[in-house]
């Protein structure tokens, strides 16, 4: 009886010393199955961006021009330094600031006007609200094709044909570039924020509404006091889906203004484009590339920990 006492209990010991449960070795097998099917995405995704990503921080530390053949060598942070001392490059990224910010801000107040529009009963809801969605779905290609050549055409454009009346007669894409890109940018993005603001005010209980209204809340009132502050959430989730879209925003600045005239409507990505594809400098092309994504993502990363702590704080508020 003294010797049975004295046995050990039969739980496994770690080599390390300690003891781990049955329990805990159950848990970390289900965990593992259930992680089991997302490994190939995960092995995708990291081979067709970490991979390309590890290549591009390798190419930034190499002096390459490819009409230069055998002039390649180790470079150093010298492309880096020759980044932020190139003039060009912040202007072009103070255009990039602007075509986001301006982008953005239009599309959601936009958007907004929409979704409140659409969140009341009328004939013909569904028809409108499909029309409105319309411009999210066409090709970004062919939408910046659409406004070069059938809505700002010096010649036969339809807003030059409209203002024609007024004795206004602009040729947009020379005299206002980035107006341009940014007007078809928001075109473009409209339909997604007021889809998204208009999820945000069909979640919003109307119990609340109807017994601030029987208090005698102006319409006024009840949007600044009610409605705003429950889509605040909404509209910073869009601002940031919207953001880290138009930092990558290439196709209707090259098919509409090809960045001209001069620089004048040229983003990050196009001039990066330019001096990879144009000016064959694949060191400095690389260089620009990784103070571009650097930034995006320590901007998106903070933003996205802002939205997720208000997703969060509300949650538990309620």
């Amino acid at each position: 009886m003294a010797t049975a006492l004295a046995e050990p209990p039969t739980t496994g010991r770690h080599p390390a010393g300690g003891l781990t449960s049955k329990r805990d070795q159950i848990s970390r097998a289900e965990g593992w199955r259930r992680r089991g099917p997302l490994l190939p995405a995960l092995i995708f995704m990291i081979v067709v961006t970490q991979v390309p990503f590890l290549f591009t921080l390798y190419y930034s530390t190499q002096s390459w021009n490819l009409v230069r053949p055998g002039s390649r060598h180790f470079n150093g942070l010298n492309n880096y330094v020759a980044v932020f001392q190139d003039a060009q490059f912040w202007r072009v990224t103070f255009n990039t600031v602007v075509l986001i910010v301006g982008t953005v801000v239009v599309s959601v107040l936009l958007g907004l006007i929409f979704a409140l529009l659409l969140d009341r009963k009328f004939v013909g809801r569904s028809v409108v609200r499909t029309l409105l969605i319309t411009p999210f779905l066409v090709t970004p290609v062919a939408a910046a094709l659409l406004w070069k050549t059938s809505l700002l055409s010096p010649t036969n454009g339809l807003v030059n044909w409209a203002l024609g009346p007024l004795g206004i007669h602009v040729d947009w894409l020379s005299e206002y570039p980035l107006m341009s890109v940014m007007a078809e940018l928001v075109w473009q993005w409209t339909p997604f924020m007021m889809l998204l603001i208009l999820a945000g005010l069909q979640s919003m209980p109307r119990d609340i509404a109807e017994a601030a209204r029987v208090d005698g809340a102006t319409s006024f009132r009840l949007f600044r006091e009610l409605t705003l502050p429950h889509l605040r959430r909404f509209i910073e989730l869009g601002t940031v889906l919207g953001a880290i879209y138009l930092i990558n925003a290439f196709d209707a600045v090259y098919m509409m203004t090809a960045g001209g005239p001069g620089v004048a409507s040229s983003n990050l990505p196009f001039y990066i484009y330019q001096r990879a594809f144009l000016g064959f400098d694949i060191g400095q092309a690389a260089a620009m590339g990784v103070v571009t994504v650097v930034a995006t993502i320590g901007i998106a990363s903070v933003a996205i920990r802002l939205i997720f702590k208000s997703f969060s704080g509300t949650q538990e508020a309620a």
